[in-house]
């Protein structure tokens, strides 16, 4: 960083009751006023130097004291002290940290080479092109002491010229980079001849005002030189630094209780940020959108932003991962751990820009199937997840399964493991939550090992189990069911319809397994024959399979019209 010294002079400025006074034989004449403080000076040594002194002293006489109010000089009493003490000739130092309060002031009590030459005005506005703009780091924190006095630093082009300085040093090739900067990133290690990262400032103009920020990513897309993944990178680490929980994961990260001035703050830098991402797909990561959206509802941002967000995430959902997905749920009404409302929000809207691109024959276009196919797995896998919280919602969940298009799902194995599971962690649910889990699923699409675990499973309603054993049965090269089928149907017999050769017909079963059906039914005799009706009615496996999924619903049922 830069210096400048100014003076010879010891400092032999003293407090005393609130007063700054100067040690010297010649007696005080001038009292200068500011806020709370009062400077007891000398007209010999700053009127000749500040022109505003010079006016506002004219009518006084020469042997007289004067007091002045100065109350509105920028910078306040210490950027005063520094002009004072220059006019005394007094050492002073000078850098980025409080070149804008001195520049401001000496404009203020215009002290220019037209009041006396070697003034400090001028001095100022040297060191300033010569060297201060000159550096990376000192561009960037003069820019950040502008904030204090933006009207003046905007008068004065301050502003305006640190940014373009800031700029041009963004556009620089890394070849030609040799400044000082910061660059932090986990795993990289600076060497002597290690070349410099592409994003090596992102970090430093992180720190500054979030419009000041936007002001330099503006005037650095304008070039059209920076790819859009920088300028996503440059997004990004600077929603990390300054939405402290953006990086938490855990539940905890939005249990903090804020007051409104913080979260406007926040609605301020996550609508600030949603507007500066580029178009361009991929230019910022999907955890990155997905993350900002669950952000977004918990600052209470405005509602095209949070429109906005799940717009561009739908847009690249197929490249999210599970972990990106597993956002803890805001909501102080719903128990349950994850925001699956957010992920179906997104979901659709990544159904809606997949059906307008689709043609009416998707599966010649193998892009748009794979697509659509990954993300089918993707929210398998996020149901497998979500299954396991004891307080996920049967419709939440049932609603995420049923989303997705049948032609996503080359196979149901991943939602059968989800349903398993969500039964396993839930016991209590009834008899019709089970079917509602159960409908999306469809028996046909499952592997020969899943299947058989289907059949064998307690959990299961029934109404599954007896799909599961017709495609068993027809996938199966002799057109027999295993033994071990026909025992999952003798133990579940009390479910079963009572007229065995009804069922021998529908399922081709042999003399053994109609011996084990035959036993469930001497298992289930004394039941009313209107019952009984009605349990064959429901599990014939024919009509089972025809409810098995929308699709083969739909086509039956016109059938049977």
């Amino acid at each position: 960083m830069k210096f400048m010294k100014i003076g010879t002079k010891p400092d032999t400025f003293y407090t005393q009751d609130g007063s700054r006074i100067l040690i010297t034989d010649s007696p005080n004449d001038l009292v200068i006023r500011i806020n709370n403080t009062s400077y007891h000076l000398h007209r010999s040594s700053l009127v000749p130097k500040c022109g505003l002194l010079r006016r506002l002293c004219t009518d006084s006489e020469e042997s007289d004291s004067v007091t002045i109010e100065l109350n509105d000089i920028p910078g306040g009493a210490d950027a005063f002290e520094l002009c004072a003490k220059f006019c005394y000739g007094i050492t002073i130092n000078l850098s980025a940290h409080n070149l804008v309060d001195a520049l401001c002031a000496s404009k203020f009590l215009r002290m220019s080479d037209s009041v006396e030459k070697g003034n400090l005005l001028p001095k100022l506005e040297s060191f300033f092109h010569s060297c201060v703009l000159q550096g990376w780091k000192d561009s960037i924190v003069t820019l950040q002491s502008t904030a204090k006095l933006p009207e003046w630093c905007e008068n004065l082009g301050i502003i305006r010229k640190c940014i373009d300085s800031i700029v041009e040093k963004i556009l620089t090739p890394t070849a030609q980079v040799s400044w000082s900067h910061t660059y932090t990133r986990p795993g990289y290690q600076k060497k002597r001849h290690h070349s410099v990262p592409r994003d090596w400032w992102t970090e430093d103009i992180s720190d500054l005002d979030l419009d000041l920020f936007r002001c330099i990513i503006t005037a650095a897309r304008s070039s059209y030189t920076l790819p859009p993944q920088l300028i996503g990178e440059a997004l990004h680490v600077y929603t990390c630094r300054w939405l402290p929980y953006f990086k938490s994961k855990s539940h905890s990260g939005f249990s903090v209780k804020e007051n409104e001035a913080a979260l406007e703050r926040h609605r301020r830098v996550v609508n600030t940020v949603v507007n500066m991402i580029p178009a361009d797909k991929g230019s910022v990561s999907e955890g990155f959108l997905l993350r900002l959206v669950s952000i977004a509802n918990y600052v209470g941002a405005s509602l095209t932003t949070k429109t906005e967000l799940i717009r561009k995430a739908g847009l690249q959902l197929e490249e999210a991962t599970l972990a990106d997905l597993l956002l803890p749920s805001q909501s102080s009404s719903h128990l349950h751990r994850y925001d699956t409302d957010l992920v179906a929000a997104v979901l659709d809207s990544f159904l809606m820009l997949w059906r307008r691109q689709s043609s009416a024959h998707i599966s010649s276009n193998s892009q748009l199937l794979h697509s659509i196919r990954k993300v089918a797995k993707l929210i398998d896998s996020y149901l497998q997840a979500v299954a396991q919280d004891v307080h996920m919602p049967v419709p939440n969940f049932v609603s995420l399964a049923e989303a997705v298009p049948d032609i996503a799902r080359e196979s149901h194995d991943r939602l059968y493991k989800a349903i398993n599971m969500y039964l396993k962690v839930h016991p209590e649910i009834s008899k019709e939550e089970k079917k509602r889990l159960c409908r999306s699923l469809d028996c046909q699409k499952l592997s020969a090992e899943v299947r058989a675990h289907a059949v064998k499973n307690e959990r299961m309603p029934l109404r599954t189990v007896v799909q599961a054993l017709f495609f068993d049965q027809e996938s199966s090269s002799k057109g027999v069911l295993s033994q071990a089928a026909s025992q999952v149907l003798a133990s579940r017999g009390k479910e079963m319809p009572t007229d065995e050769t009804s069922m021998m017909h529908k399922l081709h079963l042999g003399p053994a397994e109609t011996a084990s059906i035959g036993k469930a039914r001497s298992m289930r005799e004394g039941g009313s024959q209107r019952g009984e009706e009605k349990i064959r009615s429901s599990t014939d496996p024919k009509k089972l399979v025809r409810q098995g999924t929308g699709s083969e619903r739909k086509y039956h049922a016109s059938r049977d019209r």
